[in-house]
């Protein structure tokens, strides 16, 4: 792959690329429903998100809704399959923002990172940490480094001997490692991902 000779550059990733073998960045189309689907799943484990995601499909008979649909349905009826009161409110939030101002994949993809990082964080509910995910699995964007992740901090601890005393350090530290990765970071953090979870 395109990205092994220069992540290999660094010993550390290049053990974890002999051991893990060469990963693929698959994209999805639709960010809209999946800015949606990462907000739902937030804070809850794969199988129950699994089954909240399943309830929500259910609501639209199987199929993605569009934003009105999603701003057609009441709250309520979102907090009866599972979701909490903040999440139900978010997802209203994405879908009025989709209306007035358009999350659709092919305005995105004219957009680099950092805008849409800024344009999707005006959205109450959507963090930094969620755009990044959708950088990277939606968009399918390369050079994207999720510094605020705990998984990628502590497999960073771990493989990199760093000092987590400091937060404001540590995520210097991180940035700097992860400079030399650039124009690869994604695929970085998807090695550093696997390390933590094997």
């Amino acid at each position: 792959m395109h990205y092994v000779r220069h992540l290999s550059r660094d010993k550390v990733m290049k053990k974890l690329i002999r051991k893990q073998g060469v990963l693929i960045l698959e994209g999805r189309k639709n960010a809209f429903i999946h800015l949606c689907m990462s907000i739902l799943s937030q804070q809850l484990s794969v199988k129950v998100a699994r089954v909240i995601r399943d309830r929500f499909l259910g609501l639209y008979g199987g199929k993605f809704p569009g934003p009105q649909q999603i701003l057609d349905t009441p709250l309520a009826t979102f907090r009866s399959i599972g979701f909490s009161n903040a999440k139900a409110g978010y997802v209203h939030h994405i879908a009025e923002f989709a209306q007035l101002h358009g999350i659709e994949d092919r305005k995105l993809n004219k957009m680099s990172n950092d805008e849409i990082i800024e344009y999707l964080t005006q959205i109450k509910g959507v963090g930094r940490w969620t755009t990044e995910m959708l950088l990277m699995f939606t968009l399918k964007r390369e050079d994207v480094f999720a510094v605020d992740d705990l998984g990628i901090q502590m497999a960073m601890i771990g493989l990199y001997d760093l000092d987590s005393g400091d937060k404001k350090k540590l995520k210097a530290d991180m940035m700097a490692i992860a400079e030399q990765w650039s124009p690869f970071r994604t695929y970085a953090c998807m090695y550093l991902w696997r390390w933590k979870d094997g």
